[in-house]
């Protein structure tokens, strides 16, 4: 995130990374080689050298950066195996569908979602199945649970 907050600023280095982000330096250094093997950031060298991205935040995806650190972008396994599930496993072929749907909006948000989103404060939002805010407002409320008791 700090790459891309300071996008304009040329190089930051780890060091300085790691400590606005709260990160143990020898951590990021192992996520931003993998990002750097990917092309997605750059590292310049000398004493102003660190760390940039390479392209403009507007452009880096949530999941292009998933996907290299994390493997599948979704959660229940890859689609394809899914849908295999759904025509093969029909006692549970509702349950393997609601895993679909939620691996498939997962996916979706992710791809829409870009640095620059996340930076500015603005990220891709469905209104598909929201509920109004008179609706909420009418809603039971679930008492809080700290520490494994019921706050009063």
């Amino acid at each position: 995130m700090m790459l891309a907050r300071h996008h304009h600023q040329g190089a930051i280095k780890i060091r300085e990374i790691a400590y606005e982000e709260d990160l143990p330096e020898k951590f990021l250094e192992l996520i931003l080689l993998e990002l750097k093997n990917a092309r997605m950031v750059e590292s310049v060298r000398g004493a102003k050298g660190g760390y940039q991205l390479r392209r403009d935040p507007a452009e880096i995806h949530l999941s292009e950066i998933m996907r290299l650190i994390d493997g599948p972008v979704a959660p229940f396994a890859d689609a394809e195996q899914l849908r295999m599930l759904i025509d093969r496993d029909l006692p549970h072929r509702a349950l393997y569908q609601v895993f679909l749907d939620v691996r498939d909006a997962a996916a979706r948000i992710l791809e829409n979602t870009t640095l620059a989103d996340l930076i500015s404060g603005t990220t891709p939002r469905s209104t598909k199945g929201k509920r109004s805010a008179k609706k909420k407002a009418k809603g039971s409320v679930l008492p809080m649970v700290v520490g494994g008791q019921k706050a009063e």
